[in-house]
């Protein structure tokens, strides 16, 4: 049995940045994405550069035994283009990028993983996060000093202590290798997706939604709704029988037709590598590094061919009604992707304000273009104002549930924590009389605290007062 890929790589800007840091590679043989950093321009070509570096190798040549020792190379020498780049370029100083990558040969993955972007594998309807994260809020988990609940939403989360950078630092990315069995669907995302999408969202997206490129854009579509502040890159790969695919054929020559056909995205789709890549680096234990820009083209554009040949010009006028077809099936994709997030949001609950009232609302807080994602279900019929600062500055839309029930719980909740305590009041002290009591009052000796000899005292006088009564009387 031969088994290959299926694929879908998506990247978007996101919501906030004005550049696309991101690069992402899918093809027959090779998944990757990278997760630029460092500088104005400096993210793009740390991306880049990595995606380029890697490209070559979605080839059939590897063996299962090489394919380990091909990955790790590979890795290395994008770090020393890195280096190479810098070097020759001071406004790129300090530049870097996440690297997770999956090599596909024969039953095997081999993957090789540095920072934070993510790969995550759903198995028999089980999702499992399968790298770890090299960050410092991570070190915090795995030294217990926090638990995986806070690093969600720590402060530092973003800080990534392993990364593939320009410093002369040999940083060796964690390398593993696993099994590749049919029916097994892969996602590899950056921290655009991950950091704001949970893993149950993602884990209903992958198993409800069959075609890679609907579940690649439904993911990106929910990160926006969740208002995601970074680049958003997203892979979704399924391994398949040979026989449920269209046959492969290399990254250089895969036809545009073919779902085979390799997709690059996000800044390793555009822009230029650096002009000091085309000396090979001197690494004598490296095979002879490739053209990699060239790569990068002929993956681009598998069906680019020679100037010469006039046949196939006119070919792909008379064909039309692909480029139709394309664009139809993209636009369905995209349609149908919103209208899975927007069902989606219209499943949640929030406690915020309505009309000056504390309300539930059905839906998210967030809006997309003129579309507000939710509306108020129902007043509590308690004011805002009537709340202290700090109970009020909570309605933010935070305080989410998943029913409209749980929801009033949590608002009701809110509501009687928020409630000031009562005040008890003071009891009135006694007026003090101008004429000394002989009978002590309850409020300064009790009957109860009465010491026991004077109990004994007043039944002896008791009985003494009733021998001089009964003796008055005889006498």
């Amino acid at each position: 049995m031969t088994l290959t890929l299926r694929y879908a790589a998506r990247s978007d800007v996101g919501l906030v940045r004005s550049n696309n840091q991101d690069s992402a590679y899918a093809g027959p043989h090779l998944l990757a994405v990278a997760d630029g950093m460092g500088g104005h321009a400096g993210g793009d070509v740390a991306s880049r550069l990595a995606i380029a570096a890697l490209a070559p190798l979605d080839r059939t040549e590897h063996g299962p035994e090489e394919a380990l020792t091909d990955l790790e190379h590979t890795v290395e020498r994008a770090r020393q283009d890195l280096v190479r780049a810098s070097d020759a370029d001071p406004e790129l100083v300090g530049m870097g990028t996440t690297v997770t990558a999956l090599l596909h040969t024969g039953t095997t993955l081999v993957m090789a993983h540095l920072g934070d972007s993510r790969a995550y594998l759903l198995r028999e309807g089980v999702l499992t996060q399968v790298t770890v994260d090299h960050t410092f809020v991570q070190h915090l988990v795995d030294t217990g000093r926090i638990s995986p609940e806070e690093a969600e939403h720590h402060p530092q989360r973003n800080v990534v202590m392993r990364v593939l950078g320009d410093f002369d630092v040999d940083l060796t990315p964690d390398m593993s290798v696993r099994e590749a069995r049919a029916g097994d669907r892969w996602l590899l995302c950056s921290d655009g997706l991950s950091g704001f999408v949970s893993p149950e969202q993602i884990t209903e997206v992958l198993t409800e939604t069959p075609e890679p490129d609907a579940a690649a854009d439904l993911l990106i579509t929910l990160s926006m709704t969740a208002g995601s502040t970074d680049n958003i890159t997203v892979i979704v790969a399924d391994v398949v029988e040979d026989d449920d695919a269209p046959a492969v054929e290399d990254a250089a020559s895969a036809p545009v037709e073919g779902v085979t056909a390799p997709q690059i995205v996000g800044a390793a789709a555009t822009g230029e590598l650096p002009a000091v890549l085309a000396t090979p680096a001197d690494d004598p234990e490296d095979p002879a590094p490739v053209d990699q820009a060239a790569a990068l083209d002929d993956a681009d554009d598998p069906e680019d061919e020679d100037a010469d040949d006039a046949d196939a010009r006119p070919e792909r006028r008379r064909r039309p009604w692909i480029t139709v077809l394309v664009v139809l099936v993209v636009l369905g994709g995209v349609g149908y992707g919103l209208w899975r997030a927007y069902g989606w949001t219209q499943q949640q609950y929030y406690v915020g304000v309505a009309d000056g009232e504390v309300a539930v609302f059905q839906g998210i807080p967030a809006s997309a273009g003129p579309l507000t994602l939710s509306t108020p279900v129902e007043l509590t019929g308690t004011p805002v104002s009537d709340l202290p600062d700090y109970w009020a500055d909570r309605l933010d839309g935070s305080i989410r549930a998943s029913s409209e029930a749980e929801a009033r719980q949590r608002a009701d909740r809110l509501i009687a924590e928020a409630a000031p305590e009562p005040t008890p009041s003071p009891t009135p002290s006694p007026t003090p009389s101008s004429t000394p009591s002989t009978t002590p009052s309850k409020a300064t000796k009790p009957a109860d605290t009465k010491p026991a000899d004077t109990e004994q005292a007043a039944d002896t006088t008791a009985e003494k007062t009733t021998d001089k009564a009964d003796g008055g009387s005889k006498g």
